[in-house]
């Protein structure tokens, strides 16, 4: 039985473009039309894994992300990085002047914004998922609307594309984590990356022992990310990603780390995909 992957979105969306890139072999994916149920859904065993967006180089960083794999007790098993390729698309036969609204998942209509600022024309309306939108304009045979989404999401639905690449940074890339429910196990690979999340004390300087921590233990920090904890006002946890050449190196840091943190927890151990 094929491995069953979850993702946010249907096929054809940028979730699915990295289910493809990522496995090897095939899987059956699993489509989602949110992050909760996304990672709701793998945390109750109905999927097997699950590709979940959480950074883009020019948006940031998508915070409740963070939070559902806190709170499901997900774990990261590796990462894929994915160009942006956004693309205008259409139903067959119009031009960008008769287009009048445009759908779109919010952070892709974000990355176009320079594009959209020469055709003021138009009206940019957010929607659930690039792909999506998309299917729906194509079933509705829709006139005067259009999407914003993949090459691969307008071949799959017959839309024409309209004007091609219209991301305002070409360099523009998507981070994504894949999730388990297990950690990884190296298999033979080597494991190199980690995430770890941590609660500290309002004590003057934590966060800076905490830094040298790393530094001192030859970790390179390569994120850092805060969320306020909900019931306990002006306190935050931090989400830290640390690469390095010796597990017996994260091993140490870790030690210490357990002594000089609150709420210390390896997200995951995983292959760094920039090394």
């Amino acid at each position: 039985m094929s491995k069953k992957v979850g993702i946010q979105g249907i096929k054809g969306s940028f979730h699915h473009l990295v289910v493809m890139d990522y496995y090897p072999n095939e899987v059956a994916v699993v489509e989602h039309m949110s992050f909760h149920e996304l990672a709701e859904k793998l945390a109750s065993n109905e999927t097997n894994e699950a590709v979940m967006a959480i950074e883009n180089s020019i948006a940031g960083s998508i915070l409740p992300n963070y939070a559902l794999i806190d709170e499901y007790n997900l774990s990261v098993i590796g990462e894929h990085y994915t160009p942006v390729n956004m693309n205008l698309m259409a139903v067959e036969g119009q031009e960008i002047k008769d287009i009048k609204k445009v759908f779109s998942h919010p952070m892709a209509l974000l990355q176009c914004k320079e594009f959209f600022k020469k055709h003021p024309h138009i009206k940019l309306i957010e929607d659930a998922d690039t792909a999506e939108a998309a299917k729906r304009i194509s079933e509705e045979g829709k006139l005067k609307v259009a999407a914003v989404a993949s090459p691969a999401a307008a071949s799959m639905y017959g839309l024409e594309i309209l004007a091609r690449e219209i991301h305002t940074i070409k360099s523009n890339a998507t981070r994504f984590l894949v999730l388990g429910t297990e950690m990884q196990k190296p298999n033979g690979e080597k494991l190199d990356k980690a995430s770890l999340k941590f609660d500290l004390s309002s004590d003057r300087g934590s966060l800076v022992s905490v830094l040298n921590i790393l530094r001192d233990s030859y970790l390179d920090m390569t994120k850092i990310q805060s969320l306020p904890i909900i019931d306990e006002p002006w306190k935050y946890s931090f989400f830290v990603d640390v690469t390095f050449e010796r597990t017996q190196d994260f091993e140490k840091a870790i030690d210490v780390l357990k002594i000089m943190t609150e709420d210390l927890k390896i997200l995951g151990i995983y292959k760094n995909k920039l090394s």
